[in-house]
């Protein structure tokens, strides 16, 4: 058997580079954050978040809503016990 120690090997700048292929991995990298990035940005604009100001103006048209509901079943109920024009008898 061949071991390697490390002290065999001298290590410099020469030796010790990440290469072609760790560029090429590094690029990669980049290019598909880039793209992500993209992607992402696109997604978020779709997006259509109410805002507060709208939520509130819903609500209150819903209380509106209601209560002209309990108004009008009241008015209804009212003109079915008494008529509203008198000849009619």
């Amino acid at each position: 058997m061949f071991v390697v120690l490390a002290l065999d090997i001298p290590l410099n700048d020469d030796t010790v580079t990440p290469g072609f292929l760790g560029f090429g991995v590094f690029i990669a990298l980049a290019v598909a954050t880039y793209f992500l990035i993209r992607s992402m940005n696109k997604q978020m604009r779709k997006i259509q978040a109410p805002r507060e100001a709208d939520i509130k103006q819903e609500a209150w048209e819903r209380e509106q809503a209601a209560k002209a509901g309990k108004a009008g079943a009241g008015e209804k109920a009212e003109a079915k016990a008494a008529p509203s024009d008198p000849k009619d008898g």
